[in-house]
């Protein structure tokens, strides 16, 4: 298996070929991955109530006991400040930059009139629960098994960010007959068997191709003790099937896969990052799998749907990002057009510069 890393090679869709989908919360978490948004958002509407109740619900209840002591520990207070200096220090930086990224969408949804309802994320995961064949409340069960996503979290986190950006971009996704076609070969269609090695620069690319054009028996061996793909590197090189189109496989890659003629065949070096270049070693192709197109059209237009607005809901999102202006004194930089500020830093706002 490969990690998120390897962005070159492909990653499975989110239904596999038999039937039930292999990624656990189908598009919904992807989406919001695919987004770049690892956040917390709030509904628009009820955002700001909602961060002044969690705030207060922090802050201990007024009493002498805990108005300067979170714990005491042989009388030794264990204050709230210290507490939250120490939280700051460890998980500052990310749980911030989940509310910029809660605020942006946030103010996005004001600023042009977007609400999503609570009846709106009810029947989005009860869509999504049936893709999977289960209740609702199994279906949450799973993601707090597998996922560590309570109700509320889910419901929060992943499916409003989604609605909320699909409604912002104000279009619908076409799926053409082209397209149909791709993702029928891609799931149905012969895939690619190869092992594949990984350098990360061309002149140890080049050395590693002429060892292997003289010995191509070692191949395995060779990918063990210089590969720099860990996943991949452990299994000889050995990579799941390539597949003819798709966007999880770099272009060069596929391309150089779907020439190959004879078991065996060495391909040329491949470039497919500015610190990447792979050398792929064909061992066939698997066998297509025979059904009727008019058979799977549904699910695979259903399949490319989703994937559409993953890219739809991942573009309105970074375009979003883009038009903001965040200056985020905690790390001490500054992103965005200056115009774009919801208000004027006062003096001691800034970060020191000195």
């Amino acid at each position: 298996m490969q990690d998120a890393s390897m962005s070159f090679v492909n990653k499975p869709v989110t239904r596999n070929r038999t039937g039930r989908g292999s990624i656990l919360v189908g598009g919904t978490l992807v989406i919001v991955i695919a987004a770049g948004i690892g956040m917390q958002v709030w509904r628009a509407r009820s955002s700001q109530a909602a961060e002044q109740k969690a705030a207060t619900a922090a802050v201990p209840a007024e009493s002498e006991a805990t108005k300067t002591a979170f714990a005491r520990v042989n009388g030794e207070a264990i204050t709230y400040e210290a507490l939250a200096k120490e939280c700051v220090a460890k998980h500052g930086k990310e749980v911030l930059e989940n509310m910029i990224s809660r605020t942006i969408i946030r103010q996005a949804c004001a600023e042009n009139g977007v609400t999503v309802s609570e009846a709106e994320v009810d029947q989005e995961i009860v869509e999504i629960s049936k893709k999977f064949g289960l209740a609702v409340d199994q279906w949450y069960k799973m993601l707090e098994a597998e996922r560590g996503l309570n109700a509320e979290q889910y419901r929060r986190d992943i499916i409003w960010p989604m609605l909320a950006l699909k409604k912002l971009a104000g279009k619908e996704v076409t799926i053409t007959r082209e397209m149909l076609k791709m993702a029928y070969e891609d799931n149905y269609g012969p895939r690619v068997k190869a092992r594949m090695i990984v350098l990360d620069n061309p002149r140890r690319a080049t050395e590693m191709w002429e060892k292997i054009k003289t010995n191509p028996d070692d191949f395995e061996s060779l990918t063990r003790d210089y590969s720099v793909e860990a996943n991949s590197r452990a299994l000889g090189g050995t990579i799941p099937p390539i597949r003819r189109n798709s966007e999880g496989t770099h272009e060069a890659l596929r391309k150089a896969a779907f020439q190959f003629k004879e078991v065996g065949e060495i391909s040329g070096i491949i470039q497919v990052g500015p610190s990447q270049y792979v050398i792929l070693k064909y061992e066939g192709r698997t066998e297509p799998i025979e059904h009727s197109t008019e058979d799977v059209e549904a699910q695979l237009h259903a399949e490319l749907e989703e994937r559409e607005v993953q890219k739809l809901v991942g573009e309105t999102f970074e375009s979003l990002q883009k038009s903001a202006r965040v200056d985020n004194f905690l790390t001490g930089e500054s992103r965005g057009r200056v115009e774009k500020a919801s208000r004027t830093a006062t003096a001691a706002d800034e970060p020191a510069t000195r």
